[in-house]
């Protein structure tokens, strides 16, 4: 049953995992040419730190919701599998029930990461809120 467990944790992130895209080139050179003239590094982009900080996060929140879709579906077939023994089935339940409130956590993070803070430096700032 492990082996379903692990064998099917490593096809989530065997799926998960985005393959290069390779482009054409349609014009880096000029920009980046053009960008050494007006005195800029050519590699500058226009991401800023928030915004890099934000997809980081976003891609922590993507793997660990692989995580609890995991851990339930394990805990899932534990149950099923559990044949009326009740050590099974409780080892089941905390599992859920520890999934659920990981989860739990985890959206109310991003909630208030996402929606407080922008509220309170807004508030602070005197300027409207970015929702």
């Amino acid at each position: 049953m492990l082996k379903v467990f692990y064998c099917s944790i490593v096809l989530l992130l065997a799926m998960s995992l985005a393959t290069p895209v390779f482009a054409l080139n349609v014009g880096t050179d000029i920009a980046g040419e053009a960008a050494k003239q007006g005195g800029y590094a050519g590699t500058t982009s226009e991401t800023t730190l928030a915004e890099t900080a934000g997809l980081i996060i976003s891609i922590v929140l993507a793997f660990t919701g692989v995580i609890f879709l995991g851990l339930m579906i394990f805990a899932g077939i534990l149950w099923m599998t559990a044949a009326g023994e009740e050590e099974k089935i409780k080892k089941a339940q905390k599992i859920i029930l520890a999934t659920i409130i990981g989860l739990v956590i985890v959206v109310g993070a991003f909630l208030l990461t996402n929606f407080l803070v922008p509220a309170i430096i807004a508030a602070t700032k005197g300027g409207k809120i970015g929702l």
